[in-house]
């Protein structure tokens, strides 16, 4: 799914009109960003936490090139999923019937 399919579908089901309801997913998507950038985690209650983790310096290798790469310390965003998020995808489902 992408971004504008999210906000159709929420606008649909919400009877907001797309526009605001793109200003207020790209403000919620921005708060997120701009909090993890500032080192900050975002915690939100039954779906996850949108946290940094530090990953440590190391060499590589490139394969193709057949040499050592120099990585450095960096910061990635890991996402998190709560566990009443895990409960839904693990929640059993419907089987498919098939047409003979």
């Amino acid at each position: 799914m992408t971004k504008a399919e999210l906000i159709s579908e929420i606008a649909l089901q919400t009877g907001y009109d797309k526009k605001t309801v793109r200003a207020i997913v790209e403000k919620f998507t921005d708060g997120i960003k701009d909090n993890m950038a500032r080192g900050k985690d975002v915690f939100i209650r039954g779906f996850g936490s949108f946290v940094t983790k530090e990953r440590k310096e190391r060499v590589a290798r490139n394969i193709m090139a057949r040499t050592s790469v120099y990585v450095p310390a960096h910061i990635v965003p890991v996402f998190k999923p709560g566990k009443e998020f895990k409960e839904c995808l693990n929640a059993p489902k419907a089987k498919k019937t098939t047409k003979k």
